[in-house]
């Protein structure tokens, strides 16, 4: 999973009042939102007539397709038009997957470890297979379960 933020200041030298600012901002964030699938809010400098703080957040999971979307938002606000200027950005990129360790969660297990399907700490490396089904039993599970008669009970009126 890929997480990109970008933060932009915006000059808006026209603003002589909050009033005027919220128009103007109102008009950017807008923009932003139709034209991009990213999230986007006033950050910073919420007091301020005539400088506003944006941030905006995209996910995905390629790297460079998130980078992509947050050029093209800055891009997009700077050509945008004469109400507000973008005075400073900073992007950052963040690819989870790296912080915790390629397919494991934060607590440290694997989805086939959180679900029970293997027990903890399992990898299929092990040569010690002793508890483990062969294939062929777990084909045999797997017939014997599509063959099995339907449940008695909570289910379905056939």
């Amino acid at each position: 999973m890929v997480v990109g933020t970008l933060r932009f200041v915006l000059q808006i030298p026209g603003s002589a009042s909050l009033k005027a600012k919220r128009s103007v901002m109102r008009k950017v964030i807008e923009r932003i939102r139709a034209r991009f699938n990213v999230a986007v809010a006033e950050v910073d400098d919420n007091d301020l007539w005539q400088k506003a703080t944006i941030g905006v957040a995209a996910i995905g999971n390629d790297r460079g397709f998130v980078g992509e979307v947050l050029d093209k938002v800055l891009h997009s606000v700077e050509e945008g038009g004469a109400d507000a200027f973008v005075v400073s950005h900073e992007v950052e990129v963040l690819t989870l997957s790296e912080m915790y360790g390629g397919g494991r969660s934060a607590s440290g297990r694997t989805l086939a470890e959180a679900e029970g399907l293997v027990p903890a700490g399992w990898s299929e490396e092990r040569d010690d297979d002793e508890d483990y089904p062969s294939l062929e039993e777990l084909e045999e599970a797997a017939a014997s379960y599509r063959n099995a008669p339907p449940a008695r009970g909570r289910g379905r009126r056939g």
